[in-house]
């Protein structure tokens, strides 16, 4: 069972010194009071997991997050959990030493915030199994990464909408939001979280759900990764698996993309809940796009519908796709894995993984309203290719929840934008001035919202962008529950 608090400061070595800190709210963090470094070999002694330190056999590759853009960066220690209470004395020593402190679970974080420099990791990877219960809930790991949630879901008849990258990790997804293919039949993948086991910033464990911590439960679901404590259960509930799903995609003509930007945005948010589609416009001279998508049905019920977009669009496809598959099959498809096994569809290094690390640089915009010159955002993505702007239809299941519902408050948008850009084989700094060119303008046509599941250190008032109308609580919650700014991080909502 996790550990009492008083036994918890007591096995760390934090007196009353330390806690007195806490409860007057003395940052306990790297630029706050001048502290000793953690005992690490106390806290190894005190871990049923593993302490990683530089120098030290597995480090290299264990500080490794998915982007490797930030190599670069070195961890004063990897913590690898394997129980709550690993956590909780993680949590104990960080703010003992005042050194930054972060959970990774996928390690996807865009900023790489999961991974701070002569900070402490909290490794979740090891707490990764997915039960699934009689009752249709489902108690997931905090490591665990979606392609082994998804095959856990599936041998049981089970599912959960989510992303779509195989390797991005349950819990940053979800306390971001959580934005997938089944997102407007089922909702976000946080609207299906009934509860949460999590260790807060005075590493005591609680059960965030509507009757127990509801402030807490509330800012899990939209708050962002890393700002109200380090999750190690999710708990959700789960749909039946549908018995078939229509995968489809139509790539359109150099040149058309006006028309159909223009056609997708009015076709979309009309669309039966059963249909979630994504408009693609990929930089070029001319720009090309393609839209994709996912229909809880057949081929002959998505036809028409299909047939729809194309007349409004006014271009015809080029080799359209349109394929039926199972519930897994269609995660793998949209991981771009569907030639692989599961295990295959892990990353490299991990068992039997074959997918590559990725360098990228990218941001989002949400797309409030429809826009009312789509040659607008051609022109934007008429430059040398390599960026992309994704947009990824909500309405549906999502927008029937009300904006202050959850802390995630995108609920009458009818898209995410997502600007991405490789940095594989070119400078970082191209690719970081194409996103931040392509997101301004995109932002001056869509409006100034964001998500935080793409989170951007170069956004300008990420705060509001994230939170739009929620911030003000969310600020509330993160502060009652860790005064001392413990898990503060540079777009952490202790400093919002």
């Amino acid at each position: 069972m996790p550990i009492s608090r008083r036994e918890l400061l007591q096995a760390a070595g934090m007196g009353a010194a330390a806690l007195a800190a806490g409860a007057t709210g003395v940052r306990l963090r790297a630029g706050g009071p001048s502290r000793a470094a953690p005992d690490w070999t106390k806290l190894r002694s005190r871990l049923a997991g593993r302490l990683i330190l530089p120098g030290e056999p597995g480090y290299e590759t264990a500080r490794l997050s998915f982007n490797p853009l930030f190599d670069a960066r070195r961890p004063a220690a990897m913590a690898r959990c394997a129980r709550p209470e690993d956590v909780q004395h993680c949590v104990a020593a960080a703010a003992a030493a005042g050194m930054p402190i972060a959970a990774r679970g996928g390690g996807h974080s865009y900023a790489g915030y999961s991974t701070p420099e002569a900070g402490l990791v909290v490794d979740l990877s090891a707490m990764a199994g997915v039960e699934v219960r009689l009752d249709g809930t489902a108690a997931v790991g905090a490591g665990a990464r979606l392609i082994d949630v998804y095959a856990a879901l599936a041998r049981a008849g089970r599912c959960l909408p989510a992303g779509s990258c195989p390797t991005v990790g349950i819990a940053g997804l979800t306390l971001g939001g959580g934005v997938g293919v089944l997102a407007r039949k089922l909702g976000l993948t946080c609207d299906r979280l009934t509860a949460a086991q999590v260790v807060t910033a005075d590493a005591m464990f609680r059960t965030a759900s509507a009757a127990s911590e509801p402030d807490l439960f509330w800012a899990l679901r939209g708050g962002g990764g890393g700002n109200l404590g380090i999750v190690t259960t999710f708990i959700f509930a789960t749909a039946p698996a549908p018995p078939e799903l229509t995968v489809f995609s139509l790539r359109f003509p150099a040149g058309a993309v006006a028309g159909v930007l223009g056609a997708w945005q009015a076709w979309a948010p009309s669309a039966p809940d059963e249909l979630w589609s994504n408009c693609i416009v990929s930089a070029g001279e001319p720009p090309a796009c393609r839209v994709g998508g996912c229909f809880v049905g057949g081929v002959a019920a998505l036809a028409p519908l299909l047939d729809g977009l194309v007349r409004r669009a006014g271009a015809t496809p080029l080799h359209p796709s349109v394929r039926s598959l199972g519930y897994l099959d269609a995660m793998r498809y949209f991981g771009g894995c569907s030639r692989r096994t599961v295990g295959q569809c892990r990353l490299q290094g991990d068992g039997s993984g074959q997918l590559a690390r990725e360098a990228f640089v990218a941001s989002s915009r949400i797309m409030a309203r429809p826009v009312a010159d789509p040659g607008r955002v051609a022109s934007l993505l008429h430059r040398p290719p390599g960026v992309d702007a994704l947009f990824d239809a909500l309405g549906g299941a999502v927008g029937r929840v009300a904006a202050g519902a959850t802390a995630f408050p995108h609920r009458a948008a009818l898209a995410t934008a997502q600007v991405y850009a490789s940095a594989a084989g070119r400078r970082r700094w191209q690719a970081a001035h194409a996103v931040a060119e392509v997101g301004s303008g995109l932002g001056a046509l869509l409006g100034t919202g964001a998500y935080v599941n793409y989170i951007d250190p170069a956004l300008p008032d990420w705060a509001g962008a994230y939170y739009a109308s929620n911030l003000g609580r969310l600020r509330e919650v993160a502060h009652r529950y860790d005064p001392g700014g413990i898990l503060a991080f540079p777009q952490g909502l202790t400093r919002a």
